[in-house]
């Protein structure tokens, strides 16, 4: 067994233990998630069938 699968049990314990804080979780989040990505993605996908619906129409 390394040292680091070692790091990686303690810390593991820890964490079940509920005793372990992790330095990094308190630092703001680097960026927020793209939730406009999503919904461009979305909203091409339904003006793409609507499209094609109405061309299916003509």
């Amino acid at each position: 067994m390394t040292v680091a699968d070692m790091n990686r049990l303690e810390q593991a314990a820890r964490v079940s233990m509920g005793e372990f804080q992790d330095p990094e979780a308190s630092a703001d989040p680097l960026s927020p998630p793209h939730h406009t990505l999503l919904w461009g993605v979305v909203l091409a996908a339904a003006a793409t069938i609507l499209l094609i619906g109405l061309f299916q129409l003509t």
